[in-house]
């Protein structure tokens, strides 16, 4: 017995060992990457175990998936035979996954989408033996952590304190369909540009914002508007002043803002080499999903009186603008017109938009910046966490039962 008791002593004092030495550990790298790295880990381990729950249920009911899934489904085997892996590829993760493996000689015809996230997954494929489903995957998380770390330190510049930034970063993870992050599509690489774009324009290191911004442009054609905001975040530095030697001095310290429509720029110039078409991409979404530039806001009207499905998505983009608009302060100005962007601009894409609306909502990642300091009560904290947790959780098991034209 009392070998017993001494061996279950030297057990303990190296539990105790282990423990502090992971404390000291912890101690040791930097904040916030502590809970940065805790919020991923989490997100992935509860949306990871909620999906396979709700695949392995959705596999004991008649008819699943439904006839218009069938294909797409198939094609989530092909990708991986783990469906922890593969139910993150829905829809246009396919046709990323298709632009990462065309071989770049010969004739090139697809140009609908931009090239940034596909062409950064030929490298990383290679470097993981030819597997281009599992780079986009790596690429898309990597970008989704930095993501969190980029928005703490932005929420804290802009909050003035950790907890308030740590509720950004909570709420950022918790948006209606955050859990698009973790998924094979560009949501989490544009986020996390936009969100290291600002943060280095409030630290004022302009040339950085600039370079970060030509690869934000390039990831989504809508990253080329985000020099407004940006411009808005140098203007506000410098107290609005205007005049002919204020204009020279902006120029002078903001000339990299024009990296961002050189990024789109480049894109274009690559549409005109392959396909011979400067506005070639435009065309191509002209001709493949019916896409046509007009006035958003007839759009999301008409949205919100049409067809079910469509008027729930269309009251979810008037619920960001009505946040947005309802926590505005004027040091902010910048963050609302970036919101704002984020809403109308797919929106101008017309009817076709609806599809994916819930999908292009996430960058507006400003409405997590109102939420945080709305929440500055605890009770009003939990319950907030409490309801977009149950919010995401309802439309990730819609993506998860194949009715991915709810999200996407």
């Amino acid at each position: 017995m009392d070998r017993w008791r001494s061996h279950a002593a030297t057990l303990a004092a190296r539990a105790v060992a282990a423990g502090r030495g992971g404390a000291r550990l912890a101690r040791r790298v930097p904040a916030p990457w502590p809970y940065v790295i805790g919020l991923f880990l989490g997100a992935k381990l509860l949306l990871t175990v909620l999906g396979l729950l709700a695949l392995h249920a959705w596999d004991d009911i008649p008819g699943a998936p439904p006839a218009d899934e069938t294909l797409m489904w198939a094609q989530q085997r092909e990708i991986s035979g783990h469906r922890w892996i593969s139910f993150w590829f829905a829809w246009d993760s396919l046709l990323y996954l298709r632009l990462s493996e065309l071989p770049l000689t010969g004739p090139w015809r697809d140009f609908g989408f931009p090239l940034l996230y596909p062409f950064l997954a030929r490298p990383l494929g290679a470097v993981l033996g030819g597997d281009n489903a599992l780079a986009l995957l790596v690429i898309s998380n990597v970008a989704f952590l930095l993501a969190l770390w980029y928005g703490y330190r932005l929420a804290e510049l802009l909050l003035g304190d950790a907890d308030t930034a740590r509720r950004f970063t909570r709420y950022l993870v918790l948006l209606p369909t955050a859990f698009l992050f973790q998924a094979a599509l560009t949501e989490s690489l544009f986020v996390c540009l936009a969100l290291a774009a600002f943060y280095y324009a409030e630290r004022r290191r302009w040339l950085l914002v600039g370079v970060i911004g030509y690869f934000l442009a390039m990831s989504r054609s809508v990253g080329l508007l985000v020099a407004l905001p940006l411009a808005l975040v140098l203007l506000r530095q410098h107290d609005w002043r205007l005049g002919p030697r204020a204009l020279l001095g902006y120029l002078r310290i903001g000339w990299p803002l024009v990296l961002l429509p050189a990024g789109w720029f480049t894109f274009m110039a690559y549409c005109r080499w392959r396909g011979g078409d400067w506005f070639a991409y435009q065309h191509a979404q002209e001709t493949g999903w019916g896409i046509k530039v007009q006035n958003p806001v007839p759009v999301l009207l008409n949205g919100l009186t049409g067809e079910p499905r469509d008027a729930a998505r269309a009251w979810f983009a008037v619920a960001v603008l009505a946040v947005l608009v309802a926590g505005f302060r004027r040091r902010e100005l910048a963050y609302l017109v970036y919101g704002i962007l984020m809403v109308l601009v797919p929106l101008s894409m017309g009817p076709p938009v609806y599809k994916s609306l819930l999908r292009y909502l996430l960058a507006a990642f400003p409405v997590a910046l109102v939420l945080a300091r709305w929440a500055r009560h605890a009770s009003v904290d939990v319950w907030l966490t409490a309801t977009l947790a149950v919010v995401q959780g309802v439309l990730f098991v819609l993506w998860l039962s194949y009715w991915t034209h709810m999200i996407i």
